[in-house]
């Protein structure tokens, strides 16, 4: 048996280069975003069960987020729909991503992790954070974000003390030698335990 290690973290906590830590130490990580992003590309999965039910997202035989955006903003219920289509389609990326790298420890980066009960049958969960100044720092640093935007995305988070609590493992970002430390000591600790 895999042993299944989630990380998540708030926007802004440094939760892509913690994962790419993971990686580093030799550690497959599956990237629940990644695995969105390649459903709504030209060819994927989603496409076309989308395209069926709101035709008018998809732009040159891919799913515009964007369009999605603005869809969901003004027909709140089609987030259902579209979760519908999608959640199934994420599971079966994940159980490929499984079969791969059978009895092995594995990292799955889920931004929503809490909020979608992923805790429920995950082993542990590791949760990125760094102080609320460093957090809105670096997410004011990204092209065309506004403090609006970044208050609206912190509102359908779980609060970072709550995720804090809720963790088997804290990883805080501030330093990056002290980030991958933290996980190359999580990486030794759980290592033999894939194979128990």
């Amino acid at each position: 048996m895999s042993y299944l290690l989630g990380l998540t973290g708030s926007i802004g906590m440094g939760k892509s280069t913690t994962a790419q830590m993971f990686r580093d130490e030799g550690v497959p990580v599956w990237d629940a975003d990644a695995a969105v992003h390649a459903l709504y590309e030209k060819g994927g999965a989603a496409v076309d069960p989308i395209a069926k039910v709101f035709p008018e997202v998809v732009t040159e035989g891919a799913v515009s987020r964007p369009a999605l955006r603005e869809l969901i903003a003004a027909k709140p219920d089609a987030l259902r729909q579209i979760e519908q289509i999608v959640h199934p389609l994420v599971a079966d990326d994940r159980e490929a991503f499984f079969a791969k790298y059978p009895d092995s420890l594995l990292v799955l980066d889920i931004p929503l992790l809490f909020e979608t009960k992923a805790d429920l049958w995950l082993n542990a969960v590791a949760v990125v954070t760094a102080p609320y100044e460093v957090q809105r720092a670096r997410v004011l640093e990204r092209p065309d974000m506004t403090d609006a935007q970044f208050d609206l995305i912190l509102s359908k988070q779980m609060p970072d003390a709550e995720k804090r609590a809720r963790a088997d493992y804290i990883i805080a970002t501030v330093s990056m030698d002290a980030a991958r430390l933290a996980v190359r000591d999580i990486v030794d600790q759980l290592k033999g335990q894939s194979l128990a």
